[in-house]
């Protein structure tokens, strides 16, 4: 579904991402996890061109996003949804008019037919009691909720999750983590997922790739992941988690 081939990026002297090559594939949660500044958020807009690799190129569906634009580059941002870090909803609008605002600016649909998409969606990320709430009158977690709601109301393939569970509390974060493992089931959605949340990686992810310094160390399984003996994914793990195997599990 989306393809890195050889995508290399730099920031003036410092290389983000070097050589990197990896494919998501179509209906799975792809998990990137990593140090910070190794490149994970870049990777992410690399894949709706909000940056252009200097070496390499990205596939979406087959079709090269990474040298489109005009015309051409909004009809291949089309397969995705995008949630950003913060939620990014509007203050001055309420919970179901940020929700409503792709339709309004994308579509044709008139009100009515926008209201009961809207509901319909909100009843999915469970916020269709909170639609005529503003921002500042819900919690973190809702805002994140709000703003999954607008990024999946046109019905995207794709759904680009920029650090899901930053700044929730354990409860809140799982409760977000269940909400994209749902959302990956019920709508068939391909997810990707940056995230520092080893706990939701682990738990969500159908494959988890780890990044450093710019370069993929591993792509595998969650239960492969826990296991590796690669020396720079056990010092990645080994730095978030006590490791006390017990009965198969690890424990925090």
């Amino acid at each position: 579904m989306i393809k890195f081939e050889n995508v290399s990026k730099r920031f003036g002297s410092k290389t983000v991402l070097d050589n990197v090559s990896y494919e998501v594939r179509k209906g799975e949660i792809f998990v990137i996890v990593g140090p910070s500044g190794t490149g994970k958020s870049v990777s992410l807009k690399h894949m709706v061109h909000l940056l252009t690799p200097d070496e390499g190129r990205v596939l979406v569906a087959g079709e090269d996003i990474s040298h489109a634009d005009g015309v051409e580059l909004e009809r291949m941002r089309e397969h995705f949804g995008y949630l950003f870090q913060g939620g990014a909803l509007l203050a001055w609008l309420s919970v179901a008019d940020n929700v409503a605002l792709p339709l309004r600016e994308k579509t044709s649909m008139s009100e009515a037919e926008i209201h009961k998409k809207v509901m319909e969606t909100l009843e999915l990320v469970e916020l269709a009691d909170d639609a005529d709430k503003m921002p500042s009158e819900i919690s973190g977690g809702m805002q994140k909720r709000a703003g999954l709601a607008r990024a999946i109301i046109r019905d995207p393939e794709i759904v680009l999750y920029d650090e899901p569970t930053s700044g929730l509390d354990p409860v809140m974060s799982r409760h977000i983590d269940k909400l994209i493992a749902n959302l990956n089931s019920k709508l068939g959605v391909t997810s990707v997922v940056v995230t520092h949340d080893l706990n939701s990686a682990l738990s969500i992810g159908h494959r988890v790739a780890m990044l450093k310094a710019g370069r993929i160390v591993e792509i595998s399984p969650p239960d492969q992941f826990r296991n590796s003996t690669n020396p720079e994914v056990r010092e990645f793990l080994d730095a978030q988690f006590k490791i006390t195997r017990i009965s198969g599990e690890w424990e925090n």
